[in-house]
């Protein structure tokens, strides 16, 4: 389970953006970074969950837990965007949803296949 939290948040009054330093609680892994993410539950209506650090190795089903609560991943998305004539990374987003609703969602799924 990844738990990390945003160390510092900047903001640029300019430009209107923001930048997030992400930082690790454990110091003894060197090679592993954490990313910001903007995560948002998917559950009607989709709600925003805040800007949150987590590893690169994210996946979909894992299990997170943000302000105590637990959530699934139900989608990853990296968004980039044309910049003089190459493609940057934009945005990291995780589509969650509380773990009770996916496993909801799952079983009716899997009755809808049967049917």
């Amino acid at each position: 389970m990844a738990m990390v939290t945003v160390a510092n948040l900047v903001s640029y009054q300019k430009s209107h953006e923001f930048h997030v330093i992400c930082r690790r609680r454990e110091k003894g892994r060197e090679n592993q970074s954490n990313y910001p993410y903007k995560v948002i539950e998917i559950t009607p209506p989709p709600k925003s969950l805040g800007v949150r650090c987590f590893p690169p190795n994210l996946q979909c089903g894992e299990s997170v837990t943000i302000e105590g609560q637990t959530y699934t991943i139900s989608a990853i998305t990296h968004r980039y965007q044309l910049r003089k004539g190459k493609y940057e990374p934009s945005e990291k987003r995780l589509d969650v949803q509380s773990t009770g609703r996916y496993i909801l969602n799952l079983y009716l799924e899997s009755l809808l296949e049967q049917s």
